[in-house]
């Protein structure tokens, strides 16, 4: 039996003729029951360099459950995690790495795990529609990386997802909005720009949040706000897009860019402008 490393782990190579036999071809279809736990772990080790990861999360599957709290065991957990997914399959990729958090939380190999947990709700963010609830549960993971484990390779890359997840968040609540304004859904349209601004000051999105909350407001004839937030988006985004059409609606209507101070948007101005966090 030889070993070689691939990425995060160690690769176990070669197994006997027997447990070939018994296995066959693919995924393990009858008992492994007395085969050493290395030639199961080593079989679920080649399922992944022929990329099939199904097999492989079975076999590591086979590995604990015929070894369990062997070496071999919290080895084969972390690695069905990581096969699951590959493979695509989430739910059960959360399983595992739930699984080997709660039996080695103080193992080096914990961080990791987190970060396979967090990944699995983060890789499905684009096919969620509108439900924004794998979003969220991805930032909380992400979080519990960036927390847990500051120093390690996984927090680095957990920040960056999690600035896009936060961003994708906020790019939701503006679809939202966008659909509203453009059925003139006015009152509808500035709830979900007011969250855009209030929520996620710190996304690419707030620019034009803040102009889309001028056309809502001269909408609904709501004069001081739209003069507010024009007012905001001048002092920080000045040399936007977003600020020129917002200037044009407003000195079209012979208004201009003002900060009034008894509405929402005032408290957003004392905070955004003046430094005084509320």
């Amino acid at each position: 039996m030889t070993a070689r490393k691939t990425g995060h782990f160690a690769v176990v190579v070669g197994f006997s003729m027997a447990f070939l036999t018994a296995c066959g071809n693919n995924a393990p279809t009858r008992d492994l029951e007395g085969y050493p736990a290395e030639e199961i772990y080593a079989r679920a080790e080649y399922e992944i360099t022929q990329k099939d990861y199904g097999d492989a999360a079975q076999y590591f599957g086979e590995v604990e459950r015929l070894y369990p709290y062997s070496d071999w065991a919290k080895r084969a957990l972390i690695m069905q995690a990581f096969s699951y997914h590959r493979d695509k399959d989430y739910e059960n990729a959360r399983v595992s790495a739930q699984r080997f958090l709660d039996f080695y939380p103080a193992d080096e190999d914990a961080a990791y795990a987190q970060y396979l947990l967090a990944l699995s709700y983060y890789d499905q963010i684009d096919d969620v529609g509108r439900d924004q609830g794998l979003t969220f549960q991805a930032l909380q993971a992400l979080r519990a990386v960036i927390e847990r484990y500051p120093d390690t390779e996984y927090a680095r890359s957990a920040i960056l997802k999690f600035d896009l997840a936060f961003d994708h968040l906020a790019g939701k609540e503006m679809e939202i909005g966008r659909y509203y304004l453009k059925r003139k859904h006015y009152a509808a349209a500035t709830n979900r720009f007011r969250v855009v601004v209030e929520q996620f000051q710190t996304t690419q999105h707030t620019p034009e949040a803040l102009h889309r909350l001028v056309e809502s407001y001269l909408a609904l004839g709501l004069v001081e706000e739209a003069q507010t937030a024009g007012a905001i988006l001048g002092h920080n985004y000045q040399s936007t897009e977003w600020y020129q059409d917002s200037y044009k609606l407003l000195t079209g209507q012979g208004l201009e860019p003002k900060a009034f101070e008894n509405n929402w948007l005032g408290a957003i101005y004392r905070q955004m402008i003046r430094g005084e966090w509320l």
